[in-house]
């Protein structure tokens, strides 16, 4: 085999214009050689009795079917994927076996359109699956794109390769319909407790636009209690708000994840919890002295401790100096607890800081 046939092979396989760079690659020749070598190839085209040609465009070559001829041959021509049914194709592909209502759900309603067209074209076969159906590629289809087995493992990391070079991790996202749940800095070790693998953590509170673009492909955004109306603004995807100041808050948080979590990794943080705040509870048991907290906030710590409340008591406040309405609070508090921590700490960490904050001065106190 010479270097004429690998090139005339090469520009037949394509079925599109291919690069001098590229029939250089492949014939391990300079590229001033390749070039005169396509040329031998195409005078050699013009002297058939043939119905192919070979054009040149600008040092990008293809081979097609002479412009005489195109009516003639137009009916045996293979229909192109319009990209919109190419990507219905690719999440078949990536996510199969994949039921067609869940891929109405990522596509829209133009799914039923395509998924017809697929069958007839024989890359797509659909099994009967209660009200819906199961869909899966054929080895027609690993054949027309020229993949070695129609294996779903395989046909998955190919896509993931090929998206990848062309448009990045993000760009693979976007063209598989990939969603994830998001959380805000403060609350990314949440999503780590809950074992949510599709999740991404963003600045929702003041998003750059680089940011809004992420927020397109998030489906649910977790954010802290009070802030859901504003975000809701921007953010049309569902908004859970969730607390982080006591034990409780954290394991009504992983509940509410319940449905995107992973079953083992969301009871092993349950249980976690639990036995840290029965420790904490039994800490607590030894406190005689009763506090009068001067926030919602302290109240929900304190009554999580089962600690006494008393209009005399040791004045417990949050160390932040004064409310969002400039209300100065915690001047004549006897303890004060931590409330400006570091974002990245995990999240049961900053709960134990204000519990131990609460317990042990509250123990200094009465020795």
């Amino acid at each position: 085999m010479n270097d004429k046939e690998i090139i005339e092979a090469a520009l037949f396989a394509a079925g599109g214009a291919v690069d001098i760079q590229r029939l250089r690659m492949i014939t391990g020749k300079t590229k001033k050689k390749t070039i005169s070598i396509v040329h031998v190839l195409i005078e050699e085209y013009k002297q058939r009795e043939c119905g192919m040609e070979i054009i040149d465009l600008d040092e990008r070559y293809v081979i097609q079917v002479k412009p005489k001829y195109t009516d003639a041959v137009r009916p045996f021509a293979p229909k192109e994927i319009g990209s919109p049914m190419l990507r219905t194709l690719s999440m078949i592909a990536y996510h199969q076996p994949v039921l067609q209502s869940d891929l109405v759900d990522m596509r829209g309603n133009s799914t039923y359109d395509h998924v017809r067209d697929l069958r007839e074209r024989g890359f797509v076969e659909a099994i009967p699956h209660g009200r819906s159906k199961l869909l899966q590629t054929t080895i027609l289809f690993a054949d027309y794109f020229g993949l070695e087995s129609n294996d779903p493992e395989s046909i998955k990391k190919k896509i993931i390769g090929l998206s990848r070079e062309q448009s990045g991790q993000e760009g693979l996202n976007r063209w598989l319909g990939r969603k994830f749940v998001g959380f805000t800095p403060m609350y990314a070790s949440l999503a780590q407790m809950c074992g949510i693998r599709d999740h991404k953590v963003i600045n929702a509170y003041h998003p750059t636009e680089e940011e809004l673009d992420e927020l397109a492909d998030v489906y649910k955004l977790v954010v802290s209690r009070g802030y859901g109306e504003d975000i809701s603004k921007y953010y049309a995807g569902e908004i859970i708000e969730v607390g982080s100041t006591t034990f409780y808050d954290l394991v009504e948080a992983i509940e509410t994840l319940e449905s995107v979590s992973d079953p083992d990794h969301a009871h092993e943080a349950l249980e976690h919890i639990r036995d840290l705040k029965e420790n904490y509870i039994s800490k607590a048991m030894m406190i005689s002295m009763k506090v009068r907290p001067a926030t919602d906030m302290v109240t929900r710590i304190v009554k999580d401790l089962h600690i006494g409340v008393s209009a005399d008591g040791v004045v417990i406040a949050p160390d932040y100096g004064q409310s969002s309405e400039g209300v100065k609070i915690g001047e004549d508090a006897d303890i004060l607890v931590p409330t400006h921590g570091d974002p990245d700490v995990d999240l049961i960490e900053r709960v134990r800081r204000k519990y131990d904050t609460v317990v042990e001065e509250l123990k200094a106190l009465e020795d």
